[in-house]
């Protein structure tokens, strides 16, 4: 089925309802409009002679006229392809060289790429939305079209969208999803996150505007930077959702800590929401705590997932109980919940780097590990991305077992008896060391219940295992004789003050470990 379907559905049961509020426009896009603005859409990309199947090139901000190329793009069985365009000239060409785009649709400044990238230049077919740019066939002749009633036939198989790792060993690897994965992802989210018709959505991630178009939601896209969470102008986005009076958000760490930092600092509450999920990076219980004050009403709750499988687990933060803050203060690691019923997870030996043979059920069974253990997560289930556009990447973090497939999410963890799920961070930050075995994150999660901790790292570094601590603003000192104590089980040799861990610049929230490292040496020397 055709994803498109789900929305015309929409647009016939509650065609007034508005579909996406963007807070940039401040005018509402009902369902039905979303629906004949997209058939337009698909009416003008049709003229170009574009084949089911063709590759489409997206460079646009989240907004609505996003999702009216999206959804115009699905109506015609072509594929949504994204590129994260600030990895590079050379990223860019790379993805376009594992599956060369027909046609591009981007706004009139990103159309400026072209003159850094000889695969952008060479796309047949160029859109552009805003001013006008040379060669290129200006996006609002749509609106002067009759609306295109076809809807390519799509099977589960159909690929529907296209997206890239960051290619940091040199050669990206791309994540192809079809309209039955697409659906099946809807079916988990929609459940995850109660999504219910009639209701308003911050919505700040763009894969959950899909799962809100098809659930009736109304997204309200707010009026920030979204490319920077962590840089966001929280004020602004506050006094929006004091306007549109959303009932829900599903955002990244950075996003609401930007968000409660400034709703502090004003002593305001967001009374109007009744759900707020973080995921996207580490969710620790000290944000969930702070985001219970900014939303008092609220459920408060972290999701666990990746680009492959979005969601895996997710708990609430009323189900925390005293007993688990104080296991993650010694060492447990972080607790994300009990997976979702429509995953399958088990807990495979931590091999990271060595591939995993195609298994028999009982070789599977025998080899996962029982409650308690630490080792790999591994999942599978019709929401997991069973492999990479042209088998890229597929011996490092695929296996089959009895010819179902399976992703490795190179996370380390463990089931406790109650059958949760516990993070204890990258497998391959694993510390071998003469003290023993150390994963890194779960130091970071004791130390991230400290007050006035505002982020942690360890680091090996001239043969010690070093805590690099980052306080809260205003923060001048913090007890660090009780650290050593209650940190004993790490055996940290040094605790050294950071005035800013470095992070990654785009989602601000994973640490920059060379240069942490880089940091380290300097004030070692």
């Amino acid at each position: 089925m055709n994803i498109i379907t789900i929305l015309q559905d929409w647009a016939q049961q509650q065609p007034n309802a508005p579909a996406i509020i963007d807070a940039r426009d401040r005018q509402p896009l009902s369902f039905a409009e979303l629906e004949q603005a997209s058939g337009q859409a698909a009416a003008l990309l049709q003229q170009s002679g574009l084949q089911a199947g063709d590759a489409v090139l997206i460079f646009l901000p989240m907004s609505a006229q996003l999702y009216v190329a999206l959804l115009a793009i699905f109506r015609l069985g072509l594929m949504a392809m994204f590129v994260d365009p600030s990895a590079g000239p050379q990223h860019l060409d790379r993805c376009c060289a594992l599956h060369p785009p027909k046609a591009l649709i981007a706004t009139s400044k990103a159309h400026l790429l072209r003159l850094r990238s000889t695969a952008l230049r060479q796309i047949p077919h160029q859109y552009a939305i805003g001013l006008p740019v040379p060669g290129a066939i200006p996006w609002r002749r749509a609106s002067a079209l009759p609306q295109c009633e076809f809807v390519a036939d799509c099977d589960s198989h159909t690929p529907a969208l296209l997206t890239f790792t960051s290619g940091s060993t040199g050669q990206p690897k791309a994540a192809l999803r079809s309209h039955g994965f697409l659906l099946a992802q809807h079916r988990a989210l929609a459940e995850s996150l109660k999504l219910a018709p009639g209701q308003i959505d911050l919505t700040t991630l763009p894969i959950f505007a899909l799962a809100n178009l098809a659930s009736g939601v109304t997204s309200l896209i707010p009026d920030a930077d979204l490319r920077f969470p962590g840089n966001i102008n929280a004020a602004a986005v506050i006094q929006q959702i004091h306007a549109y009076q959303p009932h829900s958000t599903a955002a990244s760490p950075a996003f609401l800590m930007r968000l409660t930092a400034s709703a502090e600092r004003q002593r305001l509450t967001l009374p109007s929401f009744q759900r707020i999920f973080s995921g996207g990076a580490p969710v620790f219980p000290t944000l969930l705590d702070r985001l219970q004050r900014l939303a008092p009403q609220a459920e408060i709750s972290a999701v666990y997932g990746s680009t492959e499988a979005e969601p895996i687990a997710h708990i609430a933060r009323d189900r925390m109980q005293p007993q688990d803050l104080a296991a993650m203060v010694q060492g447990q690691g972080l607790l994300v919940g009990v997976p979702v019923p429509q995953i399958q997870l088990r807990i495979s030996p931590d091999r990271w780097g060595q591939p995993i043979p195609a298994l028999t059920a009982d070789q599977f069974a025998a080899l996962s590990l029982p409650a308690g253990q630490t080792g790999e997560i591994v999942v599978s289930g019709e929401h997991v991305l069973p492999e990479y556009l042209h088998g890229q990447g597929n011996a490092e973090t695929k296996f089959r077992v009895a010819e179902q497939p399976w992703h490795r999410t190179g996370d380390a963890g463990y089931l406790d008896t109650q059958g949760r799920l516990w993070l204890m961070g990258r497998c391959s930050a694993r510390i071998e060391d003469e003290h023993g075995t150390l994963y890194p994150f779960a130091v970071e999660v004791a130390a991230q219940q400290f007050d006035g901790i505002r982020r942690s790292a360890i680091v090996p570094h001239q043969g010690q295992r070093v805590l690099v601590l980052e306080l809260e603003a205003g923060r001048q000192s913090v007890p660090v004789d009780s650290l050593k104590r209650e940190l004993a089980w790490a055996q940290i040799q040094q605790f050294v003050r950071c005035p800013e861990i470095p992070v990654d610049k785009r989602h601000n929230a994973k640490v920059d470990y060379p240069a942490l490292r880089q940091f380290l040496q300097r004030i070692s020397d």
